[in-house]
């Protein structure tokens, strides 16, 4: 059995100041500290090898149970870095104040208790932190039964039960936001828009429910923030761009008029300005969309998002934006610029990438090289799409890797190869369920060119083109633009022109 690599994967991710935290802490502890010795020794490794540590403490003792080992050293690393993050959520310090709430309930010291309480439960308000509000009034009832006769609370049991009988329907009405949120995620995340009939109605269902079409719906600014973060992926999915922008900026506008929910959401708010930044893209407000990606690497420096895993949505979002941006202007030159950096990038985040952001990246970065007409670079970047397909990932990227593959051969004259991957295409795209009248086009006209001759080559694109242009009357075709775009390649086979000429003559 393969080694398990969490404890790695663990220590590799931490920071200097992290490392520090930890060895300083373990230092005020007696006794052997074996941990550490393995500590140092997996920090030292730039990929695991169990093999090599075993060998290296061959004559201790403790190298015999070594999974028992491995194990407890994972447990003081986590504890390490709950004790270095103590302070740096509000959810942290709102345990930390709700445990202190119970060893002064326990000692008797209700009025210090209360002190606790207070300074807690306006925090929570102040953070729509319900889940630990509706906790806090709790304890609050418990000390109102046990400090009547000190006369130290204003309130009364009923106003109590009042305002707990409010926070837990602020709760259901976040909870139920959250699900339809995950419903309409779910769309995308599995195919990045709708892509058959039962996408297209679940769509709808979200769109007309209550909470999303009502009017005042939400019950707290988290709520509002998701309600319209829904509505613009709704805006998104039927391909109305200005509503969806509208529905973005939304979201930011709440989250900009309560910095402190914004600290908490920092992903949300990240997410938020990338998906403006989309629709600027589509939109070809190219550049408002790059004073957008300036915005959001901006973000970086403020407080709450500093987080790794900020810092990876940041660097994904703002690179893969640049590289579109690249694509709709024709700049391929300008994107060769951004390879190295962003591969170098890559490389420096290892495994913090998901696999979908790495199969985005592979593929925008291959149509910059067909862009700049470097196609065997193209094929090799595509391949490295189409070899990492996951039935779990989003699987737009690998259909309309398929589509630009075909399209990458062809300007690669592999003819006789094409005939067989038309057909596999074909098949992959017909087994997903795919409806899209474009994709079915662009695999006849593949396999008209390569049993073609230069002359009938032309008619070829033209009475392509035509039959393009009908399709994408078709608002939910177009979105195949997004990934490649074939009006263009058409034009410039038309023209005799190149792929990237065309496009600029267009902007």
């Amino acid at each position: 059995m393969k080694p398990s690599t969490e404890l790695f994967e663990l220590i590799q991710s931490l920071s200097k100041s992290e490392k520090r935290f930890f060895k300083l802490t373990s230092s005020l502890q007696t006794g052997e500290k074996n941990y550490l010795k393995i500590f140092d020794a997996i920090d030292k490794q730039t990929e695991y090898d169990e093999a090599a540590i075993k060998h290296q403490f061959r004559n201790e003792t403790f190298i015999k149970h070594f999974p028992s080992e491995k194990n407890h050293l994972y447990k003081l690393i986590l504890k390490s870095l709950r004790a270095y993050h103590a302070d740096n959520s509000v959810s942290s310090i709102l345990k930390q104040e709700i445990k202190n709430i119970e060893i002064l309930y326990t000692k008797a010291l209700f009025k210090e208790c209360n002190k606790f309480l207070m300074r807690a439960k306006k925090m929570a308000i102040e953070h729509e932190k319900f889940y630990f509000l509706f906790e806090l009034i709790s304890w609050e009832k418990s000390l109102l039964e046990e400090a009547l006769e000190d006369g130290q609370f204003t309130k009364d049991l009923d106003m109590l039960i009042k305002e707990e009988q409010e926070v837990i329907e602020k709760l259901r009405n976040l909870a139920a936001y959250h699900v339809l949120y995950s419903k309409i995620n779910y769309v995308f995340r599995s195919g990045g828009f709708v892509r058959n009939k039962e996408d297209r109605e679940l769509v709808e269902e979200i769109k007309n429910h209550p909470l999303i079409k009502g009017k005042n719906t939400a019950l707290s600014n988290r709520a509002a923030t998701i309600c319209y973060y829904t509505q613009g992926f709704c805006n998104l999915a039927n391909g109305d761009l200005e509503k969806a922008y509208a529905r973005f900026r939304r979201v930011k506008e709440i989250l900009d008029a309560n910095s402190n929910i914004r600290r908490d959401l920092a992903k949300r708010y990240a997410r938020t300005l990338n998906n403006m930044l989309t629709c600027q893209i589509d939109l070809g407000r190219y550049d408002e969309a790059r004073a957008l990606v300036n915005e959001l690497r901006d973000v970086t420096t403020q407080k709450g998002f500093n987080s790794i895993d900020i810092q990876v949505e940041i660097f994904k979002d703002t690179y893969l934006a640049d590289l579109k941006i690249c694509h709709f202007t024709g700049d391929f030159e300008r994107g060769l610029s951004l390879i190295d950096d962003i591969v170098e990038g890559m490389e420096d985040l290892g495994g913090k990438l998901h696999k979908e952001q790495t199969v985005s990246f592979y593929y925008q970065i291959a149509y910059i090289y067909f862009g700049a007409g470097q196609y065997n670079k193209a094929l090799f970047w595509i391949n490295k799409v189409l070899n990492d397909n996951e039935n779990t990932l989003r699987q737009d990227v690998y259909s309309y890797a398929r589509l630009f593959n075909l399209v990458i051969h062809y300007e690669l004259g592999n003819y006789d190869l094409l005939e067989y991957i038309s057909k596999s295409t074909q098949r992959y795209l017909t087994k997903r369920q795919r409806d899209y009248e474009l994709e079915k086009l662009v695999i006849e006209c593949i396999r008209k060119l390569i049993r073609a001759n230069d002359e009938e080559r032309v008619q070829i694109f033209a009475h392509f083109r035509d039959d393009l242009n009908d399709a994408l009357k078709n608002s939910e075709e177009r979105i195949v633009l997004k990934y490649f775009n074939f009006k263009k390649w058409i034009d410039s086979k038309i023209a005799n022109a190149s792929f990237a000429e065309t496009v600029r003559k267009a902007i």
